[in-house]
């Protein structure tokens, strides 16, 4: 049985809106230089990679890649 409740982790009061922090959020996300780009590039990569050892590492750089931006920041 699969039951779905959309409930945030974390309860969030927004006070102001901030459209250049979001547009600078999502071009991190998204945009051609942005984190998911990137994971997917290394991700890609690793298929035809040779060395098992290379291909780890290329596993293991796209994975921290795919990190939400905001977990970076908050470190």
């Amino acid at each position: 049985m699969f039951r779905y409740e959309k409930k945030l982790q974390y309860p969030i009061n927004i006070k102001n809106s901030n459209p250049q922090l979001a547009s600078f959020i999502i071009s991190q996300y998204g945009g051609p230089d942005g984190e998911l780009s990137a994971s997917l590039h290394y991700l890609s990569q690793r298929y035809s990679m040779p060395y098992p050892e290379l291909k780890a590492l290329l596993t293991d750089i796209g994975t921290e890649e795919s990190v939400p931006v905001g977990y970076h920041l908050s470190i």
